[in-house]
């Protein structure tokens, strides 16, 4: 039995004014967070399916992000593989031109000055920056310049022209998630896009007694392959051509060596795997052993072995030897080798700029996938969590005016007195 004293009624009215001041403030919270869930205890299945929905909606934003990245990335990288080829195909005009042998020498000189001012544009080109400070043909090595010039005398053209361009750039193995598990590649290097024929690797190594003396692994075109202890050259090429690398491996009948030969027009990268103190040395060095390879990629590339042979050129050997032949006055090769030359570039650059522009249409109807699936996930999230205002606002003005009486009641049933401040 409730003990009767005075002091109940001041305590009574003060527990329930404050519940519905509790309760005022609960709503409020909802409204301003846009939430009908302010607890877990509010509503915990809804809660549970909500956070489900928040998740996957932000994974969805994230992949827009990523797709609208590529999108930007792609369309950089193929406005200037479009305008390379506007440069090779000028420079294809040019040989068909020069090896019709109506004109002099002193002619073909002249088409080989444009030429050079072509290569120079053409050299530009592959070692452009995009908007993000990185180059865009270069590859994992983001501030690294793609290609090295280098500049002699020519016979006939005179000094200071470009006699060679190397690629130091490293593959294009950077990618990004598009969907859940689902990635696309972002960058294509310099060693494909400006490439002109497949390359083949002859080592003059006689590898017939060789075995691997240490597990480990070595990479071609950024591929790893791993080999084991006692592994001979024939099991070494059958886990090359096994592996997804665009290289096919094989036993050269005449000098027992081991030849890499590329299925695509690009740059082939071969490197060993370095040991566990950071050095190739303590690796298995396998590559380096068959003589394909001298030493690790460094800024100094190529590394391939100054045993091994070495075939298949990039877009600027074409395009430079063809220049020279110019400047000689040989038709015979200007019309043989020089147009072969050039439609190798020609064909391989029209094959990347494919490559670019199928990533560019992938991308897109990923972009619109995902722009059609964010507005059905975020309507499913409302649904479980978001807040009806209408209700809101009503139930909110309903309490309001609940406390507001209370107060008022309370005033007139508890008046406070002088008296009340001196017991």
């Amino acid at each position: 039995m409730r003990r009767i004293s005075s002091d109940m009624p001041h305590t009574d009215v003060q527990y329930y004014v404050r519940r519905q001041e509790e309760a005022l403030s609960k709503m409020q919270s909802k409204i301003a967070s846009e939430s009908k869930i302010h607890q877990l205890r509010d509503d915990p299945l809804a809660a549970s399916h909500a956070v489900r929905y928040e998740s996957y909606l932000a994974r969805l934003e994230r992949f827009e992000k990523n797709t609208l990245y590529a999108k930007d990335h792609y369309n950089i990288a193929y406005s200037y593989l479009n305008e390379a080829d506007s440069i090779l195909q000028r420079i294809r005009e040019l040989a068909v031109t020069g090896a019709n042998g109506v004109y002099s020498s002193d002619d073909l000189k002249l088409m080989g000055m444009e030429v050079n001012e072509l290569v120079k544009e053409l050299a530009a080109l592959s070692n452009t920056v995009g908007p993000d400070t990185r180059p865009v043909f270069a590859g994992d090595k983001a501030f690294t310049e793609p290609f090295r010039v280098v500049e002699g005398t020519v016979e006939g053209g005179g000094e200071n022209m470009i006699v060679r361009v190397e690629y130091r750039g490293a593959g294009a193995s950077r990618s990004t998630e598009i969907s859940d598990n689902t990635y696309t590649p972002l960058d294509i290097g310099g060693g494909e896009a400006f490439w002109a024929e497949k390359m083949q690797i002859f080592s003059s190594v006689d590898a017939t007694d060789y075995r691997v003396n240490t597990s480990g692994a070595f990479f071609i075109d950024g591929v790893e392959i791993r080999v084991a202890p006692g592994d001979t050259l024939p099991a070494i090429v059958a886990k090359i051509n096994d592996s997804p690398a665009p290289v096919k491996a094989y036993v050269d009948p005449d000098s027992r060596g081991l030849v890499l030969e590329g299925t695509n027009a690009h740059l082939i990268r071969a490197e060993d795997k370095v040991g566990p103190d950071g050095s190739i040395e303590t690796g298995a060095h396998v590559l380096r052993d068959l003589g394909i390879i001298r030493g690790n990629m460094e800024n100094n590339a190529p590394n391939w072995s100054v045993s091994a042979r070495v075939s298949g050129g990039s877009v600027f050997d074409m395009v430079i030897r063809l220049r020279d032949a110019m400047f000689r006055g040989d038709q015979d090769f200007i019309g043989s080798q020089g147009i072969a030359g050039m439609d190798l570039a020609l064909g391989n650059m029209i094959t990347r700029i494919a490559e670019i522009g199928s990533r560019q249409e992938r991308a897109e109807e990923v972009w619109h996938r995902l722009n059609q699936e964010i507005p059905y996930v975020t309507s499913s999230l409302m649904r479980e969590s978001g807040l009806d205002y209408a209700t809101a606002a009503t139930d909110l003005r309903m309490m309001d005016f609940a406390h507001k009486a209370s107060l008022q009641t309370a005033a007139r049933i508890l008046p406070t007195t002088l008296l009340d401040f001196l017991r």
